[in-house]
């Protein structure tokens, strides 16, 4: 039975009959009825989804964030579509934060220093970032920091090698994190843990897209389990020289021009290809070693391709090392209607808040 979330809204004016109703059987906790709704409070800063099930059975589940904040490829779109996925397909709980603008309440992907709802990656299993170039402020990054520091894993999405940007003037505690910093910790957090920082389009922007190739000494890995036919119309991005114990999973073909069934340019760009995706384990200082998996694909435009959905769907049960659990041919069939926006810069709807992403939509 596909999970239904009642979730209202505190002060809303009214509530359906159908909320009451999910309040009610969980208000008398009817042993003789399985329990077809779960209810929770909205908050409507970010979004939650539920597997469905007993509410003792949900509580166990493993819970995943997904933080969305990119102002080019439209994190804020694919991110509750992917959230959606593993909760109704895959039994997780799910928590997708957004880039508010605390004056409107407005998804606004432009503004760097606001993500609601940092907090709920405390409880959290399993970490995703869509990041680029934000500047949180300290009370909000400290979350993230505390669970990196923790040694639990974290999955990263294109921009996500480049994920903070703190100017070298700023007085947070957490500018090593930067994408460009230079000192301590060179290239920050994505040159350090996920093995990469921002470099260059390795392909031609806009111009040439993506064909995913599998690395053949992994293709068993279980990640790549039935991962076929990736690919997407952003461009391979440059990637120099990974961390040793890295392992690549695919590399990004370049090809001629923006559809799939186009030819691979015939240059020495392909020679070797560019990985798109790959594992690492990062090793804290206290001797803890945390799963990491990347993948430099990443539009919402990219994420209409059920390969790369389901390349990521089986990270996530990776990271949270459920790989004896990954199904022969994971499930990842869109919950909602999924037509994405476009990527580039100035391409973001502006009528998106968290709400407008609730499952099921009201």
């Amino acid at each position: 039975m596909p999970v239904i979330a009642i979730q209202t809204r505190p002060n809303r004016r009214s509530t359906s009959v159908l909320s009451y109703l999910a309040w009610f059987l969980v208000f008398l906790q009817i042993p003789f009825m399985p329990v077809l709704f779960s209810a929770t409070i909205d908050d409507p800063r970010w979004c939650e989804y539920l597997p469905a099930g007993e509410p003792a059975d949900i509580e166990k589940a493993k819970h995943v964030v997904l933080i969305a904040g990119d102002d080019e490829y439209r994190s804020e779109e694919f991110m509750p579509m992917l959230g959606q996925i593993l909760a109704v397909h895959h039994g997780f709980r799910v928590t997708v934060l957004f880039p508010v603008n605390p004056e409107t309440g407005m998804i606004q992907p432009s503004y760097q220093k606001n993500i609601p709802g940092m907090h709920r990656v405390d409880d959290a299993d399993l970490v995703v970032l869509a990041l680029r170039f934000r500047q949180l402020p300290d009370e909000q990054m400290k979350h993230f920091v505390d669970y990196f520091e923790s040694g639990k894993p974290i999955i990263g999405i294109r921009t996500s090698t480049h994920a903070f940007n703190y100017p070298a003037n700023s007085t947070s505690s957490y500018k090593q994190y930067s994408f460009n910093n230079g000192q301590d910790w060179p290239g920050g957090f994505g040159k350090q843990v996920f093995g990469e920082t921002w470099v260059n389009h390795h392909g031609r922007h806009k111009v040439e897209s993506t064909r995913g190739v599998i690395e053949g000494q992994f293709a068993e890995h279980p990640i790549l389990t039935a991962v076929q036919d990736v690919w997407g119309d952003t461009d391979v991005y440059g990637i120099g020289d990974l961390p040793a114990g890295t392992e690549i999973l695919m590399r990004g073909q370049i090809l001629t021009g923006m559809r799939p069934d186009d030819s691979a340019v015939e240059d020495s760009r392909n020679q070797p290809m560019m990985p798109i995706a790959w594992t690492r384990n990062y090793r804290h200082a206290n001797g803890t070693q945390a799963r990491i998996f990347c993948t430099t694909m990443g539009a919402a435009t990219d994420f209409e391709n059920e390969g790369l959905r389901r390349l990521l769907v089986n990270a996530c049960y990776w990271g949270l090392q459920m790989e004896e659990k990954i199904p022969q041919r994971s499930v990842v069939d869109y919950v909602l209607p999924y037509q994405p926006t476009p990527y580039g810069f100035g391409t973001e709807r502006d009528d998106l808040t968290p709400a407008s992403f609730r499952y099921p939509p009201r």
